[in-house]
């Protein structure tokens, strides 16, 4: 019988080449839903459901060449968010080569029918003097048997010189919408943010829901654990399940500032809509011999209707 399942198992994750010769890694789940990570980066760059539907959005220009970051599909941003810190915006996770873990610690014996793969991530010199460092980061990438896809970031602090470390935190994750404009997202109605086009002021967010018709980049504070967006011309709602990341930055760049990107097409802002999972009001510290650890769940569910409107209470309320 084991015989049999490692050979199930071998079939559900393959190793291959993918653009300009970079590794990545494609996860099959039985019922034909496929994910595909990079290692450069430990880079989720597509989300397919059974039908073979793309679920993120990846920009027509994104550059598969290092030191360049990944345009596109949910880049990792560590140990700093943005420009809030001395690094680089984003951090250097993104742009670092990752390794398989080929003996990962295993799921709980309840847990069944997830392919799975972990990677690791370690300081290398270069990255210790611009962050002084030791840590180990142990990203898992699971697919369920429903679709759903699943990122686990466990990160440890492993300094023997007994420093802490603080960083900041976020799955830049960028959904495939149909139009932009048709776009809703629910479950941040009321809540403070903080506006990156107004110098990061405090805001509270008026309205019913959160629509697009202009730039927006705002760091929302205190966030439920569980985010709708639903696109009204697919009939898709994406719900996002996070545990541990309080924040969530909503970004679309709109017109002018999409064509400031240069790996961004000029019309990619119209199919793409950042909901980012994050920690980022309030960093986290580890102390030597800790770990942090956080999730964010995506699935993809047909959206219903009711009286010619989505309605986003029985996805919220469901599950």
């Amino acid at each position: 019988m084991m015989d049999e399942m490692s050979t199930i198992e071998n079939k559900s994750i393959e190793i291959t080449k993918g653009i300009n010769g970079l590794d990545k890694v494609i996860l099959r789940e039985i019922h034909g839903s496929t994910v595909e990570v990079y290692l450069y980066g430990g880079h989720v760059t597509s989300w397919k459901n059974e039908h073979g539907e793309e679920l993120l959005f990846l920009s027509s220009k994104a550059i598969f060449k290092p030191p360049k970051a990944i345009r596109g599909g949910i880049p990792i941003c560590f140990p700093q968010f943005s420009n809030l810190g001395s690094l680089e915006a984003h951090g250097f996770a993104r742009n670092r080569v990752w390794i398989i873990d080929n003996d990962p610690p295993p799921f709980p014996p309840t847990v069944t029918n997830r392919v799975y793969v972990d990677l690791l991530l370690k300081p290398t010199e270069e990255d210790l003097k611009i962050w002084p460092h030791s840590f180990e980061y142990r990203l898992r990438i699971t697919l369920g048997p429903g679709g759903d896809l699943m990122l686990t970031s466990r990160i440890r602090n492993t300094n023997t010189d007994g420093k802490p470390f603080t960083f900041t935190f976020a799955y830049h994750t960028y959904f495939s919408v149909s139009d932009i404009s048709e776009v809703r997202v629910e479950g941040l109605e009321t809540l403070d943010y903080l506006d990156n086009l107004k110098n990061r002021e405090r805001y509270t967010e008026q309205g019913d829901a959160i629509t697009f018709e202009s730039e927006v980049d705002k760091i929302y504070l205190s966030t439920p654990t569980k985010i709708a967006i639903l696109d009204h011309e697919k009939k898709r709602t994406f719900v996002i399940r996070k545990d541990g990341l309080p924040d969530a930055v909503v970004w679309n760049p709109w017109d002018k500032k999409a064509k400031t990107i240069a790996d961004l097409g000029d019309d990619d802002y119209k199919h793409m809509l950042c909901v980012e999972a994050a920690v980022i009001e309030k960093p986290i510290t580890l102390k030597p011999g800790e770990e942090w650890k956080v999730r964010q769940e995506l699935s993809a569910v047909p959206s219903s209707y009711c009286s010619g409107q989505l309605d986003p209470n029985k996805v919220l309320q469901s599950g």
